[in-house]
């Protein structure tokens, strides 16, 4: 010990006093006597977390530990406390044995090195101590063995006699950096840095590199005043790839921590790193641009440095990165940082911003935003995160490409600027081309409001700089007029001000043009309407006074969750200290002294009053008017032409010469007057008594309807292709997204776990609110409960905070020992989601009985589909009343939802998270004795009378179940969408109604004239976009993706007008509401991933259990039966494998769905109308290629007689068992995102989400049959109708009894199901034959049998065994077309693009490889069956999911299958659980499809090594 001791004094000694270990605090922390180099250690140190410090303090050094600690001798610390963690005492024992060996062998190993002067045994030495580093943790390592081992190994590093020394020792030291990081500061203190420098050129590079990268980590300032970077970059050509990028991560490293005092120390390292953007290797490329945006940003403030930057071509090779395969090549944050640094240098370089305009960087600047899909397809937080960044960063680039006057003041480079442009102005005109349209569409599209102001910033920029020719040509084929009026509807003060200034230099240099259409815009009255809110009239802009809109903006700023002022948003350059409290540039009155100056300047007098009106708005209001006064009036046959004539000129007048803006249709009150027509007033009255319902005739209201409906469901204009149900429906979107205000709440990133104190004390992974409950202050009954301050679960139901807090506050609660509150109760209950256990019955209950004992329970569910309150209504009245900042509060809301809807009511469109779970919220409540006066009970003949109306009269009656005002516009533009929407949905039935009404009128007699033209509206018609992004913004929250808090209104309207929601949007709204929180957070960020694939099961936000189960093909549907009653009732994903087969995983599992499909489609079940059971359906038939029922028009139920359920009979009990399972099989499907290979009716979509079938959805599934029950409609009711007008005569009666020249008699039809003779309609048992007199009861009692009581049963026991995976109820925000493609898929044929752009060549093949290009010429020369065999020999499923290709995952990949002999001997094979193509290389095309078409055959129906 002695020894050892003394000569590690004297090799201490030997070293520079400035190289020797640090023996005092204060050297280490770098005091003003320390060295320069001590110096380094201090201040390049990186910060770490107070747990980290603790951790360091005692392991660095001794010289850092603090007075009277130990020697860190043991490895455990503060483990060694055995009473703390009792249950770790095992494996303390073991750590501290194993600690104390790796110590005994550190100090042996060092004492060899100081003792051993054989280089050989110094070799044997130093790989002992690689070997023990490599395996050690950082706990074998003590203080006083790094401070000894440290100095010796940089001294072996340097030792260039013995280059085997110098490699292990440079490797002992990469291990060291590696085990423990904080070794790198006394390495650096021991010159470590210049040793391995050094040493670059004269030993093997590899281990130098690394071990620079692992002490660069922790010490890049030391390392950048060393040289390193010039040392390593210096290498860079004559490394490999491998080495290049080990090499370039020392740089960024480096990068990461630059002195702004002394740039000369880096800025020699830009020729060479702009030639490395030159490289081909991508990690290369990503980590040069990372190099140059900390460059660039530590130079922001020199002029000289940035020009400096800018001569090697830095700014050409970024602008190409952008352009060509940036986002492909690099990260998106680092692409994001590339496109800011370009700004910072235009920011700064004049140099720069020249080049910027001639490498014509706005066209590039809009292919990015045109095709990165800003606005939608997001799927998770992090990723909406970043490309909303991205977003920020092009606008910040292009606000710096168009410097303003004031911007550019008192700068010389500012004056250079404004000079180009002035001497360039096609590069304003290009840029305004190119970027003005994408930016409106931007705005328009429902960006935040942070983007929205930025937009504003660069457009006034823009409008600011340009000439009047320039801006006159730029706005040409654009509105810009009515996208302003649509601004001034912001409630925002930053916004207002930018929309302002906007006019205001429109008027500048274009009065004559934008006098006349800030008119027609409403422009003017906006204005107005901000200096005289009390005198404003206008429905289009909210009037507001001074303090409103003020404390509006102190709000924001004060938000710590929001963006900050907007006044900052566009600043380039950061400041390098950030002040905690940013001040607001604008003055407090800024929006009302601008628009007082606009106003004086350019408004004349009378411009925004009567006189002030445009012709086409005062027009539309006499027709307005017009229209009111035929509401109230009974509908007759002169009121009918009245109402047609007069709709009709409304009709013109939208598609007329002059167009009508979007202020002149909202402001004319003709929307109000179309709604209050069309419902008979009902639409007037904020709430309608439901006895009133009795006395109102709602075939008025359906006659209307009907009237409207073949207006706009027909073109009268020839030269007109557009309905005028089109043109309607896209005013209606222009008018909702001017006038809609629906809140975007932005939460925290950070989830933090919370305790909640309310009911059962626990603890939550997300803040909860602060509660204090308040006595009102005329209540004198009820105890105070105001001393406390609770934290409660945000998601808590306010039914259950009252029951809780009724008990509190009254006698009779306090002498109650138990609290009222249930567990369930505190469930969240934001989203409609079903809490409740739907397993009534255990597994073995028999799956038929099961099913006919619950088709009647859930015939109580039809219509509650997305109510949030479906679920969780009260049995009993309230007896508390609890209001929020004086509003009474819905006790069916959650407490979440009830203060976003306060945050609604006092801001506009965005509510920042911190004022939610910082602000105490003070709950007033009160006895409930003032609310027990019962509402009118609706009679039973009014309640029939209500649910035997007709759709199109239950939209007014039921409303819209929104918070929205009923009286205000947004709501009769909501009620409108959803009519036309219907409308649209309905036209065949409308139509087809009309038509037979003509025909029984007598004004045609061919009945081919009863065949209608299917009128084809796009459903994206009905898609508000603007809604879809704030929508896609609340799911992409960590927040709501992880409890599911969702606002209120997007719940509302995904209950009433789901189709304002893209496709997609409603897909993730679908899997959040279905599966619940535990699932949502998997299955939102997974559903589509960056490459938009669909996978609700291996995702991004996490994995899922699956239940591994063994199935028989041989008896496919018991093995289903047993695997849906073993997995129904539980979220764990099935997966599958064959008896005998050794293939498991995915492509097992989509192939058991297939078969599954298969067998439930196979002739003998009697399921599906066209199978009468002339199949056996006995188990030992072929299942491998069953006789497969199909149809065009896709199956329906076949009708089974209500005799059948009386008599028990055995068969019906099988098939009411069958749909049972069917329905599960389908639920399941959906849970596990599986395919299905169905191709259901659109009707059977129909009755499963609650829809009732009728005459006119019998053609949609049988067109021969449904078209003849229409003539033999129409037939009876023109019988009527003679009679009506000539009583029943014998002429009249003659006339309408023949059908198609052949009487009614003739045609020998008896009073049974066509197609079904054993299906005896039982009203008409004992009449054999159908005649003229009861050809109208034939044709009611087959309607009836076809798609009402002959298959209700079935459809019931199919909704039941759905409802026992989750409810079925989900289904109803989709359409029929989008239940077909969310279940069964895709399958339409692949373009030659598609394959070449989704399916991902490897391992000896490319896109232009021979055999790839054979295979997809053979590929798209299949047919459809061909085509379906290839996709289920590849993954399982002969349909793709939905989205096609693109969505399959993991990704279609083909390669190259190396042959032990002749390839055109060898088959293809497949690894269906990674859809992967191994192809032999095939000599020629047709050898290949002989081969490919041979092994889809024979592979079929089993899974083996391949």
């Amino acid at each position: 010990m002695e020894t050892r001791g003394q000569k590690r004094t004297d090799v201490a000694d030997e070293l520079p006093a400035d190289k020797r270990a640090c023996n005092s605090l204060e050297s280490w922390q770098g005091s003003s006597n320390s060295t320069p180099q001590t110096q380094v250690n201090s201040t390049n140190s990186p910060p770490h977390s107070h747990e980290t410090d603790m951790e360091t303090s005692s392991t660095a050094s001794p010289s850092i530990r603090s007075e009277g600690e130990p020697d860190r001798e043991s490895a455990y610390g503060f483990y060694d406390s055995e009473d703390l963690y009792p249950q770790y005492s095992g494996l303390l024992d073991f750590r501290r044995e194993h600690s104390f060996e790796d110590n005994s062998n550190f100090n042996r190993i060092l004492s060899n090195l100081v003792n051993e002067e054989d280089p050989s045994a110094q070799v044997s030495t130093l790989m002992e101590l690689c070997e023990l580093l490599s395996f050690c943790t950082e706990d074998s390592l003590s203080s006083i063995i790094l401070d000894l081992l440290s100095p010796i190994l940089v001294n072996l590093a340097k030792d260039s006699d013995n280059p085997d020394i110098m490699l292990l020792a440079i490797r002992a030291i990469t291990y060291l950096c590696d085990v423990f990081p904080p070794s790198s500061g006394i390495l650096v203190q021991h010159d470590a840095i210049h040793a391995l420098c050094d040493k670059l050129m004269a030993i093997d590079y590899l281990d130098c590199l690394q071990a620079l990268d692992k002490i660069s980590r922790d010490q890049p300032l030391a390392c950048l005043q060393a040289g390193t970077i010039g040392a390593v970059l210096n290498l860079i050509d004559f490394l490999s790839t491998s080495m290049q990028r080990v090499a370039l991560s020392v740089v960024v490293n480096i990068c990461h921590k630059l002195p702004s005092e002394n740039p000369s120390l880096f800025m020699g390292a830009v020729p060479i790193l702009c030639n490395l953007l030159q490289y081909e290797d991508g990690q290369l490329i990503e980590s040069v641009v990372t190099c140059f945006v900390k460059i660039v940003d530590s130079v922001s403030l020199s002029q000289e440095r940035l020009d400096e930057i800018c001569k090697h071509g830095l700014i050409n090779h970024a602008v190409h990165l952008i352009g060509l395969n940036g986002r492909a090549t690099m990260s998106q944050a680092t692409y994001n940082d590339m496109i800011g640094m370009l700004a910072e240098l235009s920011c700064g370089s004049a140099n720069a911003f020249r080049t910027l305009h001639e490498l014509n960087i706005s066209s590039i600047l809009k292919f990015v935003l045109s095709t990165g899909d800003i606005s939608h397809g997001t799927s998770s937080h992090h990723l909406a995160n970043r490309q909303n960044i991205q977003v920020l960063e092009i606008l910040k680039l292009l606000y710096e490409l168009l410097p303003t006057s004031s911007k550019c003041e008192d700068t010389r480079e500012g004056s250079e600027k404004q000079a180009f442009l002035a001497d360039n102005p096609v590069f304003i005109q290009r840029l305004g081309m190119g970027i003005l349209p994408l930016l409106i569409q931007m705005v328009n599209s429902g960006v935040n409001l942070y983007v929205c102001y930025c937009c504003l910033s660069v457009i006034n920029n823009f409008f600011v700089i340009c000439t009047t020719d320039i801006l006159d040509e730029v706005l040409t084929s654009t509105n810009f007029s009515s996208f302003l009026a649509g601004v001034f509807s912001r409630k925002e003060q930053h916004i207002l001000i930018m929309a302002l200034k906007i006019a205001e230099t429109c008027l500048q240099k274009l009065s004559d043009v934008f006098l006349n259409s800030f008119m027609k815009e409403g422009v003017f009255f906006a204005i107005d309407a901000l200096l005289k809110p009390e005198e404003s009239a206008c429905k289009m802009f909210p009037a507001y006074g001074r303090s409103e809109l003020l404390l509006h903006s102190r709000q924001r700023i004060q938000s710590k969750g929001d963006p900050g002022c907007f006044c900052y948003a566009l600043k380039t350059v950061k400041p390098k200290q950030n002040s905690k409290s940013v001040a607001c540039k604008h003055e407090k009155d800024a929006v009302f002294k601008l628009a007082t100056d606009i106003r004086a300047h350019f408004f004349t007098t009378g411009i925004c009053g009567c006189e002030g009106a445009t012709e086409v708005l005062r027009k539309l209001r006499r027709l307005s008017a017009s229209i009111n006064e035929l509401s109230s009036s009974l509908l007759c046959a002169q009121h009918e032409g009245d109402c047609h004539f007069i709709l009709n000129e409304i009709m013109k007048e939208f598609s007329g010469q002059e167009p009508i803006s979007t202020f002149e249709f909202i402001e004319s009150g003709i929307l109000k007057s179309i709604v209050g027509y069309l419902s008979y007033g009902l639409s007037m009255h904020d709430k309608v008594d439901k006895l009133q319902m009795e006395f109102i005739d709602f075939s008025i209201i359906e006659k209307r309807v009907e009237v409207f409906a073949r207006l706009i469901l027909s073109s009268s204009e020839a030269f007109s292709e557009e309905l005028p149900l089109v043109r309607l429906t896209r005013r209606l979107q222009t008018a909702l997204s001017s006038l809609e205000n629906f809140p975007v709440i932005l939460n925290s990133s950070k989830q933090q776990r919370s305790y909640a104190m309310f009911s059962h004390s626990k603890y939550l992974s997300h803040p909860c609110f602060k509660l204090r409950f308040l006595k009102d202050e005329d209540e004198m009954d009820l105890f105070d409960y105001s001393q406390n301050v609770l934290t409660v679960d945000p998601f808590t139901s306010l039914e259950s905070i009252e029951r809780y807090l009724y008990h509190k506050v009254t006698r009779e609660g306090k002498k109650s020992k138990k609290s009222p509150v249930k567990r369930e109760d505190l469930i969240p209950t934001c989203l409609p989601m079903d809490t409740s256990s739907s397993q009534e019955e255990s597994p073995e209950t028999d799956g038929a009985h099961l099913a006919l004992t619950k088709v009647s329970r859930c015939k109580d569910d039809v219509g509650t589909a997305n109510s949030p309150s479906s679920s969780n209504k009260r049995s009993v009245c309230p007896k508390l009343v609890l209001s929020l900042e004086g509003q009474e509060l819905d006790l069916s809301y959650t407490l979440y939802q009830a203060v976003l809807q306060q945050q609604m009511k006092m801001e506009n469109e965005i509510v920042g998270s911190s004022k939610l779970w910082s602000e105490v919220h003070t709950v007033t409540y009160r006895s409930a004795r003032d609310n027990l006066s019962s509402f009118p009970s609706c009679s039973l003949s009014s309640q029939a009378k209500i649910e035997s109306a007709h759709n199109l009269v239950k939209i007014f009656t039921d409303g819209l179940a929104t918070d929205v005002e009923r009286s205000g516009v947004v709501y009769d533009i909501l009620i409108l969408l959803k009519l036309m929407n219907l409308l649209n949905k309905l036209s065949f039935e409308l139509l087809s109604r009309e038509r037979i009404s003509t025909f029984s009128e007598g004004k045609f007699d061919d009945l081919n004239t009863l065949k209608v033209a299917m009128p084809y509206v796009l459903q994206s018609e009905f898609v508000s976009y603007k809604l879809t992004e704030k929508l896609e913004q609340h799911m992409c929250d960590l927040l709501v993706s992880s409890t599911g808090a969702l606002a209120l209104w997007c719940i509302q309207l995904m209950g009433s007008c789901p189709f304002l929601f893209s496709f997609e949007s409603r897909c993730k709204y679908f899997q959040l509401a279905a599966f619940g929180r535990s699932l949502a957070q998997s299955c939102v960020h997974s559903y589509s991933s960056s490459d938009g694939s669909v996978d609700r099961i291996r995702g991004g936000g996490g994995v899922l259990v699956r239940k591994k189960l063994l199935v028989y093909r041989d008896r496919i549907m018991a093995s289903v039966a047993e695997v849906m009653d073993v997995c129904a009732s539980n979220k764990e994903a099935i997966e599958v494998q064959f008896d005998d087969e050794v293939g498991t995983g995915l492509g097992p599992t989509l192939e058991f769905f297939t078969l599954v499909s298969h067998e439930f489609q196979r002739i003998g079940h009697s399921l599906w109308r066209g199978d009468h059971g002339l199949s056996s359906s006995d188990s030992s038939l072929n299942t491998l290629n069953p006789e497969m029922l199909t149809s065009p028009h896709g199956i329906f139920p076949r009708p089974w007689s209500l005799d059948f359920d009386e008599s028990g009979d055995e068969k019906f009990v099988e098939v009411i068992n069958k749909f049972f399972i069917l329905g599960k099989v389908v639920a399941k499907a959906l849970q596990d995102g599986r395919v299905l290979d169905f191709h259901f009716s659109r009707a059977f979509y129909k009755m499963i989400i609650g829809q009732e079938l009728n005459l006119y959805d019998i053609h949609s599934f049988d067109p021969d049959l449904g078209r003849t029950l229409l003539e033999f409609q129409a037939l009876s009711d023109k019988k009527r109708h003679m009679e009506s007008l000539h009583g029943e005569k014998t002429t009249a009666r003659e006339d309408c009894s023949r059908f198609r020249n052949t009487n009614i008699e003739d045609l020998c039809i008896d009073f049974s199901v066509p197609g079904y003779p054993d299906y005896t309609l039982s009203s008409y048992a004992n009449q054999s034959m159908v005649n003229m007199m009861n050809l109208d009861d034939y044709v009611s009692l087959v309607v009836d049998a076809t798609v009402k009581t002959g298959i209700s049963r079935q459809v019931e026991a199919f909704k039941s065994g759905f409802d026992e995976v989750f409810p079925i109820r989900h289904l109803q925000i989709f359409s029929e077309e989008e239940l077909e493609c969310l279940l069964c898929g895709e399958h339409d044929a692949w373009a030659i693009t598609d394959l070449l752009d989704h399916i991902k060549f490897d391992h000896g093949y490319t896109a232009s490889s021979p055999p790839i290009l054979n295979l997809l010429d053979i590929i798209q020369e299949f047919d459809l069956d061909q085509r379906r065999a290839f996709l289920q020999f590849v993954t399982g499923a002969p349909r793709l999911p939905p989205g096609g290709l693109m969505s399959l995952n993991p990704k279609l990949t083909i390669v190259r299958k190396h042959c032990s002999k002749d390839a055109d001997d060898e088959l293809p094979s497949v690894m269906t659980c990674a859809n992967y193509l191994k192809l032999p290389p095939y000599s020629s095309k047709e050898k290949m499809r002989d081969k490919v078409l041979y092994a889809i055959r024979e592979g079929q129906g089993s899974f083996h090594l391949s």
